[in-house]
């Protein structure tokens, strides 16, 4: 196992970014970025042996900085929507930014994704791990308490990238970590043609601004059925309202498992590389994006992506959860540890 770290560039207020890329004996490499913990690539062997990067992402800081597809990013304090910005924390209420048209996305105007955290590395014979801190100040987007937060990055001689979330707080909050890989595993062009496999029974459907109804609905004779494995754009186009609002898919997904345990929830694959990904997680959601919006943004290797370009399955706590009791909740107190693991295993199918 090795870790090698470089120079990667400056953001706009003179912050200095680094790389730091983990390999394993297997020739695996992931690289991240202190910036906002950004995935930066995953380079992992096709069928043929061959290495691609499956992850997409920018070339530069100054692209990372003008872009808002969150590229491979730590989303916090809270993933995902709050609708209208607004909660209430012990008796209190809050009004949180509103960055996303009428609604609070991804931690406000400046989340997690775009801070610059600390980092320590360790290595060993069977892992090597990059340890990102970040304590987020009393106040910071509107945010109660000063939440002390840890991410750890492990890659292993299996081939499996595993994330580990972990915060403290001195004052109720709210807390929700999730990365925002977008994936292809065949390394460019669309992602309609991997084939997706997610153990979910339910989705929650969402309103015009991607906030949920508070329904937890049947999967069943839907677009939203992946319980067996099929090609991600066989229904994107289909007439449904869910799809037709997000432009594809952006729900939350509610896994089969029993909540706090690690367990397998997805598989993915990809037909002409033979790339395969597994995933496992702790969470009780996984909100599916299919990148909806991504024609424009930068892309690596100079050009910009098209929409549909890649794909994510971002481990979550639903969206708008302080908002809808029923939801498992966010809140985290202090003496409480918020701690959370999602998995992803890089193989290769025999077909």
């Amino acid at each position: 196992m090795n870790i090698k770290q470089d120079y990667f560039g400056q953001t706009g207020q003179g912050d200095v970014i680094t790389r730091y890329v983990l390999s394993n004996s297997r020739g695996t490499e992931v690289a991240v970025l202190n910036l906002g913990g950004i995935i930066h690539s995953i380079k992992t062997a096709d069928r043929k042996g061959e290495f691609t990067d499956i992850v997409l992402g920018c070339d530069s800081v100054a692209d990372y900085e003008k872009q808002d597809a969150y590229f491979g990013a730590l989303c916090g304090r809270f993933a995902n929507r709050i609708k209208g910005g607004r909660l209430t924390i012990a008796g209190e209420s809050l009004q949180l930014a509103c960055n996303n048209g009428p609604n609070h996305l991804h931690g406000g105007n400046v989340g997690y994704s775009h801070i610059p955290w600390t980092a320590a590395v360790e290595q060993s014979d069977s892992e090597a791990r990059l340890i990102l801190r970040y304590l987020s100040p009393e106040g910071e987007e509107g945010y109660p308490g000063n939440v002390d937060n840890q991410v750890t990055y492990i890659l292993n001689d299996q081939n499996e990238l595993t994330i580990e979330y972990r915060a403290v707080t001195d004052k109720t909050t709210v807390v929700n970590l999730t990365n925002h890989a977008y994936f292809n595993l065949r390394g460019s062009g669309s992602c309609l043609e991997h084939k997706l496999q997610l153990c979910a029974d339910h989705f929650l459907p969402t309103d015009a601004t991607a906030i949920p109804t508070g329904e937890i609905a049947p999967v069943a004779e839907t677009p939203m059925d992946f319980r067996q494995a099929r090609e991600i754009g066989q229904d994107i186009d289909a007439e449904d309202q869910q799809v037709q609002l997000a432009k594809g898919y952006d729900h939350t997904w509610v896994l089969n498992k029993g909540y706090s345990t690690l367990k397998q929830f997805a598989v993915v694959s990809e037909p002409e590389s033979g790339r395969t990904m597994r995933v496992k997680t702790t969470q009780p959601g996984v909100q599916f994006y299919t990148g909806n919006f991504l024609k424009g943004m930068p892309a690596k290797g100079g050009g910009t992506y098209f929409n549909q370009d890649g794909f994510c399955l971002e481990t979550q706590h639903f969206p708008d959860s302080p908002n809808q009791p029923h939801f498992p909740s966010t809140e985290l107190h202090p003496g409480e540890v918020y701690h959370h693991t999602t998995v992803f295993v890089f193989g290769v199918s025999e077909d």
